[in-house]
């Protein structure tokens, strides 16, 4: 039975028997400098940490923003005040501020990213994204709107990463590597939140909320250096990169190339009823997300009495999780695909409703068996099986069409940023009083049916099949 297990995590599985066009030197993939497409999947991984440092900051920031705090006066006097007089709703809209922006540049991004390149696109709206949070201290002393106005516009440039990473894996991802090597990459998002809820919640306490800003606005610009430094849009045009590894993949790559006079069928992807049913279960599963995203840290501080900085590192666990189920979810799932006995659709389908069962399960049970320890557990189960549903639909877009992926996955985000920007918003209105716990448990209740309702539509509707106005012929590895 272990080497069963080893045998499924194994990095080089075994492959049917007709694939011709597997190099019979691919390294392990923890020996990543070995292999490009390993340099480019851990460029992306960290990458994706930054976006998330730069979007998950405010969610510990504005907890000590407006906590108040003891200061002496100089008659001895001592006074409760705090930095930032905002009430819940402006906390919400603070916080789903982000939002706004991010989802009017998806589609931008997919189109930058198919015109120029993902790998410029991706630095550009890193580099931007990371120059604004710099400034951010100093815009949120002057004005409350124009700290929204600097959030909105953040949002707007990180609206372009997402679809054009999906550009940049059309050309260096393997067919029979996509799940893995997407979910690897994917897996820097739940990281980022892991390393930046504990990270601000110390800077806070030791620095001041500003180091919040300060911190991750400088990581985000040097990874930008490294970036450019290391990647490139297309294995053909990589000067480093071995002759096995670039045959390899050109050749998996063959039969679903784009070519450059091919027109979107726009119309064919926004009726693509198997396209809606990705669209919904992202949407589904970025409502869970965000909510518990933005909301974790004031949810353990003044229901589960954790103290700002302990918050940030309980409140990181959940998200720890995920990292790692990610990484099992995609491995398993391209390890069944390439037994080649079940139907994509079955995989896909399967992997998307036990990980949204789990999480309806888990998160309905955490808000009614309260305590710390048990409403830690249940949201880190709950969060760590969405890493099966997100290693279920983060690669159907290349399924349903490798060469509009871009397109798929930025009309995703847009329609699934919508929970984004919903979300802090009615929590702010349902949640008038922090510390009443009837009123978290409506807001963790909507959470949980939503994910019941993303698994059973996802199932109905959703598809791992290639779809015919993709034009062009599916490979022989996904036949």
């Amino acid at each position: 039975m272990v080497l069963k297990l080893f045998q499924i995590f194994d990095t080089d599985e075994k492959v049917p028997e007709n694939e011709s066009t597997r190099s019979n030197h691919s390294p392990p993939i923890w020996l990543f400098w070995r292999a490009k497409r390993y340099v480019v999947t851990l460029m992306v991984f960290l990458g994706l940490i930054n976006t998330y440092l730069l979007r998950v900051n405010l969610s510990v920031a504005i907890v000590a923003m407006t906590q108040y705090y003891n200061v002496t006066l100089p008659n001895g006097t001592i006074e409760q005040v705090r930095d930032f007089d905002w009430d819940s709703k402006v906390q919400g809209y603070l916080l789903s501020s982000f939002f706004y922006g991010y989802v009017f540049t998806q589609l931008i991004g997919a189109y930058l990213g198919i015109k120029y390149g993902g790998r410029i696109i991706i630095a550009t709206g890193i580099g931007l994204a990371s120059i604004l949070t710099l400034l951010t201290p100093v815009v949120a002393q002057v004005n409350v709107y124009l700290f929204i106005i600097v959030r909105i516009l953040e949002g707007l440039f990180e609206g372009f990463i997402v679809p054009s990473t999906l550009i940049l894996w059309r050309n260096w991802a393997p067919p029979l590597e996509r799940c893995r090597l997407l979910t690897i990459s994917i897996s820097g998002t739940y990281l980022g939140t892991v390393i930046c809820l504990p990270m601000s919640s110390a800077l806070a306490s030791k620095f001041g909320w500003e180091s919040i800003f300060y911190v991750t606005g400088a990581c985000g610009c040097l990874w930008c250096l490294f970036w450019l430094l290391l990647v490139v849009d297309s294995p053909s045009d990589d000067k480093t990169i071995s002759k096995e590894e670039l045959h390899y993949i050109t050749s998996s790559l063959q039969e679903t190339r784009m070519e450059n006079n091919t027109k979107v069928p726009i119309w064919s992807i926004l009726t693509s009823v198997p396209a809606w049913g990705l669209h919904i279960a992202v949407s589904c599963e970025l409502w869970g997300f965000y909510t518990l995203l933005t909301q974790i840290p004031k949810f353990m501080k003044y229901i589960l009495k954790f103290d700002l900085s302990s918050s940030g590192l309980v409140s990181a666990l959940p998200y720890l999780s995920v990292t790692v189920m990610v990484q099992l979810a995609g491995r398993l799932s391209d390890y069944i695909q390439a037994k080649n006995k079940l139907s994509n659709s079955f995989i896909r389908k399967s992997f998307v409703a036990f990980g949204f069962g789990i999480q309806f399960l888990f998160i309905i049970i955490s808000i009614y068996w309260l305590s710390p320890v048990t409403t830690t557990l249940c949201l880190t189960v709950a969060l760590g099986f969405g890493g099966f549903s997100m290693a279920g639909f983060s690669v159907n877009s290349l399924d349903l069409s490798p060469q509009f992926a871009g397109i798929i996955v930025g009309l995703s985000n847009t329609i699934a940023t919508l929970p984004g920007i919903v979300s802090p918003i009615l929590t702010g209105y349902i949640v008038t009083d922090e510390e009443n716990v009837d009123q978290w448990r409506i807001v963790f209740c909507i959470a949980g049916c939503v994910y019941l309702f993303g698994a059973i539509l996802y199932c109905s509707i959703g598809s791992g099949e290639l779809q015919p106005w993709d034009q062009s012929k599916e490979s022989p590895e996904r036949e």
